[in-house]
């Protein structure tokens, strides 16, 4: 399990460990805020279109040798990206490290899924994203303090060094959970398998509702620059504020695993989606009543974070449980749409100028609305 969780994790540390080290970035490349975030956006659509990729590559050849071949890319992207010389540069190498990291995640919720039952399932997947709220928890400090002692380049050395350690234990010591490979791989093949999931209303309503808690990515986006720029505080004070984010997701994961084979996954996930709305009536009131602040953001952060907690791995176990012939391909389909969205909604709300949070709270509102809908329309087809 520590491995898994590990390779689980290491798509999101890309993420949070670079995200403080965004304004320095911008500045020393010479570039704007905007551009400069689409390191963080296309690092999601980057996760978003390898995912369906790995997804039947593991049901075809097995999980472990997909696997290493991510991580090997996931390496190599990351020691090209702490050489750019250029924004463009450095998007393109995120890109890639994305489409590498991306593996782990795919591979991830699938390892969990073989050979058990869903709701054994739902409820490992709940520990996992206990687990997995450790990097995300320390990566935002270190990455505040790497950019303020040495520079933003060191972060991708760092990432490099991770990747490789995981791949030499993955080769070392993980083995084969998927025993049964399909006999066939093909493009059109993947592309009736994702048409066959898509037209489960169990698989599509559930990876819905999975997919709109990833609003979550555009908070974060949004985070440093209104830390440092609009409330005018210190930037090491950006990894503490990700911190209770963090926290927040972790008590969401907890719960979770501690409720759902006394309530049943739907309930649970249902709960969650309260959660995220209320955190988003409450950000739409601090933007209504004009009393921004440190506490006043984060707040409503740590709330919607609690919601994902619950929302994400009853979501996800309901959803790759849809065709059991698909497991691989139901994984990878389910993580795209999810970072899909994310990445729409940090297009969205990266055109936010200002001090004002009603962009970012009105994107939350119809988010949490549209998955509540997702909920029920699944639980009435299921």
């Amino acid at each position: 399990m520590p491995l898994l969780v590990s390779v689980t994790t290491l798509a999101s540390m890309p993420l949070h460990l670079f995200l403080p080290a965004l304004p320095l970035t911008a500045t020393q490349l010479l570039t704007s805020p905007g551009i400069i975030q689409l390191t963080i956006t296309l690092y999601m659509v980057g996760l978003a279109v390898g995912q369906p990729l790995y997804g039947p590559l593991s049901d075809r050849y097995g999980r472990r040798p997909v696997l290493m071949a991510g991580l090997l890319l996931f390496v190599l992207s990351s020691i090209f990206a702490a050489f750019a010389a250029t924004a463009g540069t450095l998007i393109v190498a995120r890109v890639f490290q994305a489409l590498g990291a991306c593996g782990g995640m795919v591979i991830g919720r699938a390892m969990v899924r073989d050979g058990t039952t869903p709701e054994k399932a739902a409820g490992t997947m709940a520990t996992l994203g206990v687990s997995l709220t450790i990097a995300p928890a320390i990566a935002p400090a270190i990455g505040a303090y790497l950019t303020e002692w040495v520079g933003w380049r060191p972060i991708f050395g760092v990432l490099a060094g991770v990747g490789a350690t995981l791949l030499i234990l993955t080769a070392l010591t993980l083995p084969e959970t998927h025993l049964q490979c399909t006999n066939q791989l093909g493009f059109t093949r993947m592309l009736r398998n994702y048409r066959k999931l898509i037209r489960i209303p169990q698989f599509l309503g559930y990876a819905l509702a999975g997919s709109i808690s990833s609003v979550l990515f555009a908070y974060l986006a949004v985070l440093p620059f209104m830390i440092v720029d609009v409330l005018q505080r210190p930037l090491h004070e950006v990894g503490p504020c990700y911190l209770l984010i963090v926290v927040g997701n972790a008590i969401g994961s907890y719960a979770s695993s501690r409720l759902v084979h006394r309530l049943g996954s739907h309930r649970i996930a249902r709960l969650g989606m309260h959660v995220e709305l209320t955190s988003a009536l409450l950000l739409l009131l601090v933007h209504i009543a004009g009393g921004l602040s440190v506490a006043t953001f984060i707040g409503p952060a740590m709330l919607l974070a609690i919601g994902v907690g619950l929302v994400n791995p009853n979501c996800a176990a309901n959803s790759v449980s849809a065709d059991p012939a698909s497991i691989g391909a139901a994984s990878g389909l389910y993580g795209s749409m999810q970072l899909a969205f994310g990445a729409l909604c940090t297009i969205v709300v990266g055109a936010w100028h200002g001090a004002s949070v009603l962009p970012l709270a009105i994107v939350m509102v119809f988010s949490a609305l549209i998955g509540q809908s997702a909920l029920t329309w699944a639980a009435r087809r299921r």
